[in-house]
């Protein structure tokens, strides 16, 4: 059988969504039990230059759900909603992803391929396919949004590892 877009997509981002809650709730336990303020941590970033953790949060939340969904419509510009400013906050946001993918079947990816989109962000604009948006643009960006604000929990004394990373894989039986 085929890989379809839907198979290349959402199952791996509801992997590591899922993922990010665990690490997120161990974030919050660390927060409470090291005397660092959960405000640390949402402020936290690895170089001065780069974006704060509730912001990578965000960015992976967006890159998962409405990556999908502007491919969906033809048209994804960035999400410039403020970033939630508590760990409750960013949990909340990972659930609205999980949900809206946990909702998607593979028929509703494959119409996708080859649909010409729209990628907006003030006046510049990048022409794609829908499904090469997805493979070639979210999609690492979710990887390189998801893994920042990893390693900024890890920076930060958080003891997570790579199998909270990884989260549940899916072994064949």
């Amino acid at each position: 059988m085929p890989l379809t877009l839907y198979d290349a997509t959402v199952p791996s981002l509801l992997q590591i969504l899922d993922g990010s809650l665990g690490w997120l709730d161990k974030a919050a336990t660390f927060a409470a039990e090291s005397g660092k303020s959960e405000a640390e941590l949402i402020d936290a970033r690895l170089n001065p230059d780069m974006f704060p953790f509730n912001r990578q949060v965000r960015g992976f939340c967006m890159h998962a759900q409405l990556g999908i969904a502007g491919a969906m419509q033809g048209l994804f510009s960035p999400d410039a909603t403020p970033a939630p400013t508590t760990i409750a906050g960013l949990k909340e946001r990972v659930g609205e992803a999980l949900a809206y993918l946990q909702g998607l079947a593979a028929a509703d990816m494959e119409p996708l391929i080859g649909k010409p989109m729209v990628f907006r962000i003030g006046e510049t604009e990048r022409h794609f396919t829908a499904d090469q948006f997805l493979l070639s643009f979210s999609q690492p960006n979710f990887y390189f949004h998801v893994s920042t604000a990893y390693a900024i929990l890890r920076h930060a004394g958080v003891p997570i590892g790579k199998m909270d990373y990884l989260a549940k894989l899916r072994i064949a039986p």
